[in-house]
């Protein structure tokens, strides 16, 4: 899932860390349908554009931010399929998964 260039490099507009990252077989099926990578949705999630959440998720997220808990990211394929990118609480771990998987 990662370049060889970007193995260790971590975006300078990060907002928290995403741990261990893993990646379910249905999203990774969906990503390889629509012939993008996890990393682009990875990068999106730890920078804090949550993609399509409604605006009380998103406060919750913000709140997750500051108290240290779990924060989710809700996105679509180019084909339209959903993803869901969730960091747990103690920035353990971040899964990328679809709904039906959760």
């Amino acid at each position: 899932m990662q370049t060889e260039s970007n193995t260790n490099q971590r975006p300078t507009s990060a907002r928290f860390p995403l741990g261990q990252t893993y990646i379910t077989p249905g999203a990774e099926e969906a990503l390889m349908i629509a012939g993008q990578t996890g990393i682009e949705f990875l990068r999106r999630h730890m920078s804090g554009d949550f993609g399509e959440l409604t605006n009380e998720d998103m406060q919750e997220n913000e709140l997750s931010l500051r108290e240290g808990f779990r924060v989710l990211s809700a996105y679509r394929t180019a084909k339209g399929e959903k993803l869901w990118i969730i960091t747990e609480a103690n920035r353990s771990s971040t899964t990328i998964l679809v709904p039906d998987e959760y």
